[in-house]
């Protein structure tokens, strides 16, 4: 594909141009630090992001333990939650001092402890209130200001609804909008089955698109396979968000690089990543970091190949023992290696 989906420029300082055709989602507790350092080394060019971290949580706490990254993991943006522009402004600033990329504001996520902050997905209901909060991260950072969002809440899923929000933050100057394409439903879903049962309406994303063709729109939800990815980017979709499909198959990010972004780009084997992890891990473990807290991101590096089962025991067995070193990991790669030819 020849077309970058870049961020629209609004002003002069706004300069930061990042390419948004293949993004990895923010997913609370699954994508940390060594969650994205994983991710990057089957796609150097794909946006990531970190966890929800709530604004206030920046403002008033251990800011290098919510925010420290390795600068292998770049572009990286943060995404924060929240719903005061001023707690929201200060939270960017710091964010923006910290090396991040992008800001983006999550009003999305369906859980009952986001929607007991008054913060989330629930704020759809509230597009002025979004709008202020994209206006006071606009005037804090220099960096894109971004919105993640769903298509509907409860029973407000109908286009009108969904167009009205969109237009409220694209009128506050969002640089892009990222949609899942799904309504959030707050009353009787857990978090697990909002992503499941609410049917998927992609067709309100590209709707969208095709209506505000100036918008950077991303679509997120049911993206599983580079096929389906293809087909929704050939409909003039800037890009695309992949969540658990990429965190279980990981392989599928460096297949979608090669596709979408770098064709030269080699789909790295399994051994090779484990050759790197362990150095990353060095690494971290001399900053009192244990093992366990890396590898519990690795399940899936040999996902459909033979030897996986026995790859997921030995993590669960023996990287996962407390006093494992990070080259524990060179035992497994009989195992890993016996999977190449699969």
């Amino acid at each position: 594909m020849e077309n970058t989906a870049k961020i629209g420029i609004s002003s002069e300082k706004r300069k930061v141009l990042i390419d948004r055709r293949l993004c990895v989602a923010p997913m609370m507790d699954w994508t940390d630090r060594h969650c994205r350092f994983l991710h990057r080394l089957y796609a150097p060019n794909a946006l990531l992001y970190t966890e929800m971290i709530v604004a206030a949580a920046i403002v008033r706490g251990d800011v290098r333990q919510l925010l420290d990254h390795d600068a292998g993991e770049h572009p990286v943006a943060l995404q924060l939650g929240g719903c005061n522009p001023s707690e929201l402004a200060k939270a960017a600033r710091i964010g923006t001092a910290a090396g991040y990329a992008e800001i983006n504001l999550n009003v999305g996520c369906p859980s009952d402890r986001v929607k007991n902050g008054s913060f989330g997905a629930c704020l759809m209901l509230k597009p002025a209130l979004v709008a202020d909060c994209v206006r006071s991260l606009r005037e804090a950072t220099h960096l894109p200001v971004t919105v993640k969002c769903r298509i509907g809440i409860d029973e407000r899923d109908d286009y009108e609804f969904f167009c009205e929000f969109a237009d409220a933050v694209v009128a506050a100057g969002i640089d892009a909008l990222i949609v899942h394409a799904r309504a959030a439903i707050l009353a009787g879903l857990s978090p697990k089955q909002n992503r499941e049962i609410p049917p998927l309406k992609h067709d309100y994303v590209h709707r969208l698109k095709r209506e505000r063709p100036e918008l950077t729109v991303i679509l997120n939800g049911g993206l599983s396979d580079a096929e389906a990815v293809g087909a929704h980017l050939g409909e003039g979709i800037d890009g695309v968000m992949l969540g658990r499909a990429a965190y279980h198959r990981p392989v599928l990010l460096a297949e979608l690089e090669r596709s979408l972004i770098n064709p030269a780009w080699p789909v790295p084997e399994p051994w090779q990543i484990v050759e790197r992890m362990v150095t990353y891990a060095k690494t971290c473990a001399q900053r009192g970091m244990r093992l366990h807290s890396i590898t519990r991101h690795m399940h899936g590096v040999m996902a459909g190949r033979e030897g996986a089962r026995a790859w997921r025991r030995f993590l669960s067995e023996v990287a996962a023992r407390p006093e494992a070193a990070p080259e524990t990991l060179f035992s497994a790669l009989p195992i890993v290696k016996q999977g190449i030819a699969a």
